[in-house]
């Protein structure tokens, strides 16, 4: 089971991963967790291009040409071979995040994007997405805090305002795979939140699975 997770920059995504997976493990359950750009070699070398500071001049198409290749070799190096394994994938972004940014938040068309997904993906869509919502200047103010800043936390405020519209119209259209999250709430309450959409989730599986239903 691929289970992803979004949101705006400074939506906590990536401090919740690590609780989500050992609540997980303490079910039973065989949990590999990575991100996005990463997880690999090869794609950690390319993170390192797309959130430098010095790489300001990188186009759209480059950004998002770079973040395909990164995902490609994740998918099939380490996603791919963890599902065929029967693990739970926890991936802190994915496929979506091309959507939310270079799509509402650049501009770049959908469609022409979706096509490029499915090729870099080989059609593996995530079975659950978790949107941790929390408004721009929040998220951005969090950031800051944490010394976190990078290349992408750099644009306008009006674009990362895009990326959050954009994600709340992707879960709007796929109302079956995406769970929205208030992620203003406490730490430990967004992470409730998430540990309660994802075991509904396991228990509708297991009920599907179930000859007698």
């Amino acid at each position: 089971m691929l289970i992803t997770l979004e949101g705006p920059e400074g939506s906590g995504k990536t401090s919740q991963v690590p609780p989500l997976a050992e609540f997980l493990t303490g079910m039973g359950c065989d949990v590999l967790t990575t991100r996005e750009p990463g997880g690999t070699p090869i794609s950690d070398q390319i993170r390192r291009v797309l959130v430098s500071m010095e790489n300001q001049a990188l186009h759209p198409r480059t950004e998002i040409l770079l973040f395909l290749a990164a995902r490609a070799q994740l998918v099939e190096q380490v996603i791919k071979p963890a599902l065929a394994d029967g693990k739970i994938v926890l991936c802190d972004r994915f496929g979506d995040s091309t959507l939310a940014y270079q799509g509402y938040g650049h501009g770049l068309d959908l469609g022409t994007l979706r096509s490029m997904l499915a090729f870099a993906t080989d059609g593996l869509q995530p079975d659950l997405t978790l949107l941790l919502d929390v408004p721009v200047e929040i998220g951005l103010a969090r950031k800051k805090k944490d010394n976190e800043w990078n290349r992408l936390d750099a644009y306008a405020l009006n674009f990362h305002q895009r990326v959050r519209l954009g994600y709340h119209q992707l879960a709007e259209e796929e109302p079956g795979r995406w769970r929205v999250i208030d992620a203003t709430q406490p730490k430990d309450q967004v992470q409730q939140a998430m540990r309660n959409a994802i075991t509904a989730a396991l228990d509708e599986k297991k009920r599907n699975q179930d000859p007698r239903h």
